[in-house]
């Protein structure tokens, strides 16, 4: 269930005030995971990451406000990781992932309707319509690019903002027989909340595909402040599997299948490397250095996706 938050007042001027208590389980036994200073930023805030050592539930703390979130766009992105994606997944590896989530989804007759959530420019529905010819795909996304793709005929239907918004979940309620979610629950104010509202707009028998990062990696622990999803400070939760299987039980799911190789992605070192320089004369300085540790990681991918060094899981789950 929701907690109420015990808060003290903040220091910095993109912060909310910080919380003394888990916003998942309640509990007050947190310890510090992560703490760095945002790269990039020109205020001299960080980013730190508390998890519960009740439930590990891992969370920003204190998280960013809006304003310091629309910051965080604007000065780390264009700026140091902005195409850290395309230099880890070549197009091809990224349309593979995608199929193989799409087949995750276990055996249908054909889903009718399909809704992407967090879709950006709907990649993800571009390659799963290969699969499901006959399926119509719809996106959501907080940003116009998602209107973007369906002027380019990606998706059929675009809908711009959150899924939990009340303008927007009642004109879903009980639209599709699937929602996805990829790597979309880590950036939400309230996952609980976000969570019931994709199965708002499921109907019935209907299919929920989840893939997240995962804090119990033990590239997290190895890393810490420099593993990814810790220094970015857009990811203000990281759950982990137990708790989200637990929740979708609670709201009347079955789950189907769990994965925790297929989702891995090899970024880990790479990314570590790259957030540790942040000028830009070293890191085109030690770019040999960096590409080493691309192809090292790929190389034990297959190795460590069967690990606990694997860095994501998904989850698929059917609403009774």
């Amino acid at each position: 269930m929701p907690t109420s938050p015990r808060t003290t007042p903040h220091a910095a001027p993109y912060h909310e005030p910080r919380r003394e208590n888990c916003p998942w389980c309640g509990g007050d036994r947190l310890r510090t995971r992560a703490r760095a200073t945002a790269p990039g930023w020109r205020d001299p805030g960080t980013c730190v990451v508390d998890q519960c050592r009740d439930c590990k539930h891992a969370f920003q703390n204190p998280r960013l406000t809006v304003a310091g979130l629309a910051f965080h766009h604007r000065d780390f992105y264009p700026g140091h990781l902005e195409d850290f994606a395309e230099r880890i997944l070549s197009a091809r590896a990224l349309r593979r992932r995608h199929r193989a989530a799409a087949g995750a989804v276990p055996a249908l007759p054909e889903p009718e309707s399909w809704l992407d959530v967090g879709t950006g420019h709907a990649r993800f529905p571009e390659t799963a319509k290969e699969m499901f010819p006959y399926t119509s795909f719809d996106g959501l996304d907080a940003t116009p690019s998602v209107e973007q793709a369906r002027q380019a005929g990606r998706i059929e239907e675009a809908h711009i903002g959150d899924l939990t918004n009340p303008w927007i979940l009642p004109r879903l309620h009980a639209r599709y027989d699937v929602v996805s979610m990829f790597r979309h629950l880590e950036h939400t104010p309230d996952p609980r909340a976000e969570l019931r509202a994709a199965l708002t707009v499921l109907r019935p028998g209907g299919h929920l595909l989840l893939e997240l990062a995962d804090p119990r990696s033990a590239f997290a622990w190895l890393l810490g402040r420099r593993w990814l999803p810790y220094g970015r400070p857009r990811h203000l939760h990281l759950l982990p599997l137990a708790n989200v299987c637990a929740e979708l039980e609670s709201q009347g799911c079955t789950i189907l299948t769990t994965d925790r190789r297929t989702p891995h992605i090899p970024y880990d070192l790479s990314a570590a490397l790259s957030l540790s320089l942040r000028n830009a004369v070293l890191r085109t300085a030690a770019a040999p250095l960096a590409g080493l540790a691309s192809v090292l990681e790929h190389t034990l991918a297959p190795v460590l996706r069967r690990t606990g060094f694997s860095n994501a899981y998904r989850i698929v789950a059917r609403r009774d």
